[in-house]
Parts: structure tokens; C-alpha cells; sequence
């Protein structure tokens, strides 16, 4: 545990250095609460999206990076701001119509349009919940709705009564003219319809904690700031949750950044230090617009789930974080490859290098080992030239390449190939476009099939190969089976028949053979899918058969 600890005051991996950035914070003594505190805010003004998976699981990567570091406990909560008031009807729930006569009314009140649950708050938080628990997050769930009104944010809401002008003075700064003669830290709900009114408060009462105010008919009302009969604007809101809670880490996204200052100064003029914080790049769609709640663009942490697993998702969450990234289906097979390369990696790392890797992350130092012999882009192209509908098609050419593999001992692999199955008739199939080969394509794929097979055609063409560079090589052993044999025959082709550069040589391959322009190592794909097939695959993709 020593050295492990001591590696970790050193790693460079960006949970390890936020890690270290918290300790500081009780480098003198403890804190008197007796833990640190980690927080996540959640607004539930629609369905939870990828991105608010993102940050609670970022926050766990740096808990548990802190856990290493030091022995005070450590908590995480996820707070719903789920008393804001519906502002607009998402475009991505049903009823919407029914939903519209409920504007302005906190989300716990608004009726939940799908019929489930008691409020569309309700909803939200409860999808929230089985999205987070669905990666086995250790945190607890609050509730703003539940904390107003039970009293449970009195005291704060009391002292920013009390403290109510020094609290404006930093709110004021930030706004536009027009905006700061109607503003006021205080929204309240109206005692009769109760929709979150933004009203110009006329009056507040420190002593009493009360605010006065006229609704839009003119009518004048006295309401307490306690007992879930107000609540605070959203700026000020998220210093006071700060201040309330004693929250000590804090992450938000980049669209925030700038608001750091306003939230700090709230929770130091309501008494409490200001936590620590992290500002996070943002997640971008197809067409490099942020992703939205709302709007619903994006992919859906369900969506990414139906064609990979957890751990694929955690992985593309853990790499620069202070880097936006374009968010889409196309970025699935990559992390899911590039997850199982890190896995396979760990075992003969340092424990330096073990620190820096993504899955040291992703598993809280408890990892496994990876059963994906064959990797995710390749069981795409398996899926592509077998036509497959169901992973049982592609285990037929695992269990030839691989006699040793089962979905029983390769779990891993077994659950690819579903995936692999069903994102290929989803995005590759739809997309594949073949074209006719070229003069020299066709020569060179004509002596490819001519070598497969043909253990004297196969040494020539490598020989004529290493002839043609001047380089003296003793010729590889023959073995049908494996990879980099296969791949030096294709390697070899192309250098003969001029590929230059020779990856134009591996797009005439899959443009004509797969309907796509890249794929993984050829010779890998010959092992998987079989010596004969792949003649027979050549000989359609020359005769023009594939593309009908």
C-alpha cells in the first residue's frame, strides 16, 4: 500500500493530480464533518443524457484516486435540482401538448408525461438513478425538492435572508442593466398555483424570513423563504448547496466556467469555504453542436449500451477530459478496441505505467483480464462479408480461428459479437458502398487469391518482395493460421504491383471487397475468416457479385 501510494503522490494520470489538488485542501487538519465530500448536480429538465454520466463517473475516477492518496472517508451525492421550474416542454417526451399548461411549475409537480411515476421530476431522477446504477456507482441521491421542503436548507435559506444585500451586490455585478431591476436572489412559488415566479421581491424581512412580493395580477403576498415556499435562483442556489452541504469537489462543464467566481463568493458570504473545482470540455454531436438534454441529440447512455459495454463508455469518459469531444455512434468501435488494448497492456506495465492507464480507472485497481482475441472492428467486417443476423453466425469462424474460445470462456468476445452484429446492421450495412477495381487492383487481388493456399506462390511473391528492397531475409514459416504470416503475403502483394503509398493498397481491399474504406489488419481478417472464404470472397468482389 506504501508504494502504491507513493506512486500514486506522483502520477500524472489527471484523477491522481485533482487527487492530490484536494488533499491540500486538509493538509493542516481534517475536516470536522469527518469526510470529504464530493458532489454531482443533476438538472432533471429532461431525460439524464451521456454527459451527466460523464461527470459522475469522472468524480468516482478522482474519489477513488483520493482514497489512495489519504485515509479521511469520502462521500458522493448526486443533487437533482429537480424543484426549478419547467421553462419549456422537451421535444423528447410524449404529451407533450398536456405538459404545457404546467409551465413554470417545479419539475416534482409537473405530471410525469409517460404515466409512470408521480411527477415528471419523479421521472427523470428515477432514469437518472438506473442509468447510474446500471456502472454500480457508490453515491447517494438527493433531492431538491425533498431538501426545501423539509426544511432542511432553512438555516441557509435564513442566512442568505440575513445576508441577502451582500449576496445581490455579487449577483447585480453580473447581470445586464435591464435584468438587475427586476432581479433577486429568491424565487417564490405562488401560494395558489404554485409556479416559480420571477418577480421583483419588494421587501425582504431578515428577522421574520420573509420575502414580499406582487404576482402578475398585481396581487401583493408575503411568503417565508423556509419550507420549500422559495428557492434560490441557479446561481446563487449552487453556492448555497455548497455552503449548506459542506461540499468540498465539485466538476461542471466548460458552460460554467465562468460563473466559478459567483459561485464561490455565494458559498463564502453564507460562511462555508469554497470546494474545489474541475471544468470539463464539452460533448459534441454528429455536427459538432453541444448535446442537449432537451434536444435530445447526442447518443442516449441506453443507446451506447446496444452496441457496447460499460466499460467502452468509462473508457472514452477517462481520455482529456479538457478536451471537447464529438460524441457519435462511429466513436463505439474504437473505444471499445482501444479499452481491450489497455487491458491487455496492464499485466506487463509498471506500476507508474499501471497508474496512467484508463482501466486502472475504470475498475478502481481491480482489473481484469480481456477474453477479446478478435477485436470489435474485425467482427464488423466478420458481420459484413458472413451477412450475419445473430452472433451464432460469427462464433462459427471464432471457434475455427480460435478452437479454445466459447462464449463460456470468452465472455467478453461473446458479448462483442452480439454487439458487433447489431451495430453492423445499424450503421455499416446501410453505408456500405462497393466500386469496381481498378487495372492494377484487380492484378494484385488476383495474385493474392493465387497466393492463399499456395505455400510456393506465398514465399515467391515474399521473396520477389525483399528482392525489390534489396534486404537478404530468411523466408517465414508457412502457417495458415497465422496472422502476421497472412499479413506479410498481402504486405508483399502491394509492394510488388506499386501501391504507393501502400495503405491505398488496403483501401482497394475493403472499398472492393467490403463496401468500406478502412478496416483492421487484413491478414487478420484472412486467419478469422477462412482461406477459402476469402478466395471466394475475391472472386465475387471482382466479378462485381457483392455490391448486388
Amino acid at each position: 500500500m506504501t508504494e502504491l501510494r507513493d506512486a500514486a503522490m506522483t502520477s500524472k494520470a489527471w484523477p491522481f493530480e485533482e487527487a492530490r489538488r484536494l488533499l491540500k485542501r486538509y493538509e493542516k487538519a481534517p475536516p470536522e464533518k469527518g469526510h470529504v465530500l464530493f458532489e454531482t448536480g443533476y438538472g432533471p429538465s429532461g431525460l439524464p443524457h451521456i454527459g451527466t454520466f460523464g461527470e459522475v463517473l469522472r468524480t468516482t475516477m478522482i474519489r477513488r484516486a483520493f482514497e489512495v492518496i489519504s485515509d479521511i472517508p469520502t462521500r458522493l451525492i448526486c443533487f437533482s435540482d429537480d424543484m426549478d421550474g419547467m421553462r419549456k416542454v422537451p421535444g423528447n417526451v410524449p404529451n407533450q401538448e398536456a405538459l404545457r399548461e404546467h409551465l413554470q411549475k417545479p419539475l416534482t409537480r409537473v405530471p410525469d408525461p409517460f404515466g409512470e411515476f408521480e411527477s415528471f421530476g419523479h421521472h427523470n431522477n428515477a432514469m437518472l438513478r438506473r442509468f447510474l446504477d446500471t456502472f454500480g456507482f457508490e453515491y447517494e441521491f438527493y433531492s431538491a425538492t425533498e431538501f426545501y421542503t423539509s426544511g432542511q436548507f432553512d438555516e441557509i435559506l435564513l442566512c442568505a435572508a440575513e445576508r441577502y444585500d451582500a449576496l445581490m451586490e455579487v449577483m447585480l455585478k453580473s447581470l445586464r442593466e435591464e435584468r438587475q431591476q427586476t432581479y433577486s436572489i429568491f424565487l417564490p412559488l405562488h401560494p395558489e398555483t404554485g409556479r416559480v415566479l420571477y418577480v421583483p421581491i419588494k421587501h425582504v424581512d431578515a428577522k421574520e424570513g420573509t420575502v414580499t412580493f406582487d404576482d402578475e395580477t398585481g396581487r401583493e403576498w408575503t411568503v417565508p423563504v423556509t419550507g420549500g415556499q422559495c428557492k434560490l435562483q441557479w446561481k446563487p442556489d449552487f453556492g448555497a448547496r455548497w455552503a449548506a452541504l459542506g461540499v468540498d469537489f465539485e466538476m461542471y462543464g466548460k458552460d460554467h466556467s465562468t460563473n466559478t467566481p459567483i459561485y464561490d463568493s455565494i458559498c463564502e458570504i453564507l460562511g462555508a469555504p469554497a470546494p474545489e473545482h474541475f471544468t470539463y470540455e464539452l460533448f459534441l454531436d454528429e455536427n459538432g453542436q453541444k448535446i442537449s438534454k432537451s434536444s435530445g441529440n447526442g447518443i442516449s447512455i441506453d443507446e451506447w449500451l446496444s452496441y457496447a459495454a460499460t466499460e467502452s463508455l468509462s473508457y472514452f469518459m477517462f481520455g482529456k477530459p479538457k478536451t471537447a469531444k464529438r460524441l457519435y455512434f462511429d466513436v463505439i468501435p474504437k473505444a471499445v478496441d482501444e479499452y481491450h488494448q489497455q487491458l491487455r497492456a496492464y499485466p506487463e506495465q509498471t506500476l507508474e505505467q499501471q497508474l496512467a492507464n484508463p482501466v486502472y480507472h475504470i475498475h478502481s485497481g481491480e482489473v481484469p483480464a480481456s477474453t477479446m482475441i478478435v477485436s470489435f472492428a474485425m467482427l464488423l467486417n466478420l458481420a459484413s462479408v458472413a451477412h450475419a443476423d445473430d452472433k451464432e453466425a460469427l462464433w462459427g469462424f471464432i471457434r475455427r480461428y480460435a478452437p479454445e474460445a466459447s462464449p463460456e470462456t470468452h465472455p467478453d468476445l461473446d458479448a462483442a459479437a452480439g454487439f458487433a452484429v447489431r451495430y453492423y446492421n445499424d450503421f455499416v450495412k446501410p453505408t456500405k458502398v462497393f466500386r469496381a477495381p481498378t487495372d492494377q487492383e484487380r492484378a494484385a487481388m488476383e495474385e493474392l487469391s493465387a497466393c492463399l493456399g499456395d505455400a510456393e506462390k506465398a514465399l515467391d511473391v515474399i521473396a520477389r518482395k525483399n528482392a525489390q528492397e534489396g534486404k537478404d531475409m530468411p523466408l517465414p514459416e508457412v502457417d495458415w493460421h497465422d496472422d502476421e504470416f497472412l499479413q506479410s503475403i498481402v504486405f508483399a502483394v502491394g509492394k510488388i504491383h506499386g501501391f504507393e503509398p501502400l495503405r491505398a493498397w488496403f483501401s482497394a481491399l475493403y472499398e472492393v471487397l467490403m463496401g468500406a474504406s478502412q478496416g483492421p489488419r487484413f491478414g487478420g481478417f484472412i486467419a478469422l475468416y477462412g482461406i477459402d472464404e476469402t478466395k471466394a470472397l475475391i472472386a465475387d468482389g471482382l466479378a462485381g457479385r457483392l455490391a448486388d
